[in-house]
């Protein structure tokens, strides 16, 4: 059992032992159905924690030769798998964090060679009854190994993309670092089996798209391995239910990463809420503000616009094509929106080609940085939505009136009203400390037609549910009145109290708000 060679499976076992282990195994069969095909050349990459450390751990310690996994496995889906005994620790793995040689490393020779030089002392070792032509050189050395035992290789590879990460900008070092990454794997019959995984997808440029034997499976498009990007909502609920847990707020605090239609949830927060016993803002605390802050400053084809249309609960189109899978290159809105997918700060729905923020999580990260920028006039209006719900649930008209001609002024350079649907936007922010007590909810189905906003309490939240209509140059008694003949009441299910009606109306020509807030009992 060697540190690259046939590492074994003291890292997964240590997965295993942890209070918390959700059972991701059949990946395995998957990865069982590409070996030596045309598919054997995969590329995960999805945001820092989400498991792929773990999914690496994983596989290498069911492929390695040296050590017995069968026990191991026993109890893991994979074991009820055809495939299951095919290649359990039957395959020579070489395991490689990269970030491990990074760090040790000046420059991109010096990893290079040192990666080569690693993995040559335990092959070498290890199989000293072959007859190396030249032991000093990898690619060759592992030929004359696979051509005397006919064991073929599998390679994963962690944290593949460290190097895009850190030198952004050096593309000398990164061509170097392709080209040693396809010259060790491509075309080459030692291989059968290639996993990578990274934040990043693959680099585009010129021949260099350079490893593009590879299946890439992102946050953009993950299929047909979607199910093992993260938890889904089968195993939250179940993991809620062992540990006595609100499924309903641990949706709403970290659910809404939609990877071709299944909805995944983060597992780094969903496993400190459960251990901590609360729920709180766990994976944005890995990472500075400034991690978010230093792209969305970029204020490409109106990106400030989209991001606080996002922050209001809105959805964006946007085209990931272009983006050229690199932290530097930027050339539109979309490539910068692209870029916050694949880190995890925004989800994007494959069949609408939406982005959107994906939950409360990380909206309150967005909102953090925003009050640290110079983005005043939107930082105003998060301060002031407290206020604003207060006098909404105190039934104070006028102030309401006042309140949200305020938040409209302080954004009317991001955001004007052409629409109904602009106004809603404004609003939708202008209430966005509600989100902490209340569900809200946009053009919901209620009644005989769509309830423009609806705030539903959350578990012990005493305040009244409420039903915004919004109306552009007509009257808030009008909103109102739409309210009830409507019936948008009948929206809150299970839901038994108080009901405030709120209706707000712009009037265009003198620019301002009015409001009527009338009391039901449900």
């Amino acid at each position: 059992m060697g540190i690259y060679l046939n590492p074994g499976n003291i890292d997964f076992q240590q997965a295993l032992n942890s209070k918390i282990y959700v059972d991701k195994s059949l990946l395995i069969e998957y990865t069982n159905s590409v070996i030596y095909t045309e598919q054997k050349f995969i590329c995960v990459s999805r945001p820092r924690r989400f498991g792929k450390s773990m999914a690496a751990n994983m596989l290498t310690a069911y492929y390695s030769r040296g050590c017995d996994s069968r026990e191991m496995f026993g109890e893991l889906k994979i074991a009820e798998s055809e495939t299951f005994e095919k290649y359990l620790n039957k395959c020579n793995v070489i395991h490689i964090n990269m970030v491990n040689f990074l760090g040790e490393s000046q420059n991109m020779d010096e990893m290079i060679s040192e990666i080569q030089k690693s993995i040559l002392f335990e092959i070498t070792d290890e199989f000293s009854d072959v007859r190396f032509y030249d032991d000093a050189k990898l690619i060759r050395s592992l030929k004359d190994v696979f051509a005397k035992h006919g064991v073929p290789f599998v390679f994963i590879i962690d944290e593949w993309d460290c190097v895009f990460r850190v030198h952004k900008s050096d593309t000398n070092a990164q061509t170097k670092y392709l080209n040693f990454l396809r010259n060790l794997l491509k075309d080459q019959s030692y291989v059968s089996l290639a996993y990578m995984t990274g934040i990043l997808p693959i680099k585009k440029y010129g021949e260099h798209s350079a490893i593009n034997a590879f299946y890439e499976y992102s946050m953009i498009d993950a299929e047909p391995i979607s199910e093992f990007t993260g938890f889904t909502e089968s195993e939250v609920k179940e993991l809620c239910q062992n540990h006595e847990k609100s499924f309903a707020e641990m949706k709403r605090w970290y659910d809404g990463y939609n990877l071709n239609g299944i909805s995944i949830y983060n597992p780094k927060s969903v496993v400190e809420s459960i251990l901590r016993g609360q729920f709180n803002n766990y994976w944005t605390l890995t990472e500075t503000y400034e991690a978010l802050k230093i792209y969305i400053e970029m204020n490409f084809d109106g990106l400030k616009d989209t991001i606080i249309e996002l922050l209001a609960g809105q959805k964006s189109v946007v085209d990931t094509t272009t983006f050229s899978n690199d932290m530097v290159t930027f050339a539109t809105k979309d490539d910068v929106l692209t870029l916050l997918v694949h880190l995890g700060y925004l989800t994007y729905n494959f069949y609408t080609k939406e982005v959107s923020i994906p939950n409360y999580e990380i909206s309150e990260q967005f909102a953090s940085t925003i009050k640290v920028m110079d983005w005043s006039e939107v930082a105003n209006s998060l301060k002031q939505s407290d206020e604003l719900l207060k006098a909404t649930l105190n039934c104070e008209e006028e102030k309401v009136e006042e309140l949200i001609d305020k938040a409209h002024s302080d954004n009317t350079s991001i955001l004007k009203y052409n629409d109904e649907n602009s106004m809603s936007c404004v609003i939708s922010l202008a209430y966005y400390s509600a989100r902490k007590t209340y569900t809200i909810e946009r053009e919901l189905p209620a009644g005989k037609g769509y309830a423009d906003l609806v705030f539903r309490p959350r578990k012990n939240n005493s305040n009244p549910a409420m039903i915004v209509e919004l109306k552009y140059d007509k009257s808030a008694e009008g909103a109102i009145e739409q309210i009830k003949k409507k019936q948008y009441a009948d929206c809150l299910k299970d839901y038994l109290g108080e009901i405030l009606l709120v209706g707000i109306n712009y009037n265009k020509e003198n620019k301002n708000h009015t409001c009527k807030i009338e009391k039901i009992t449900k």
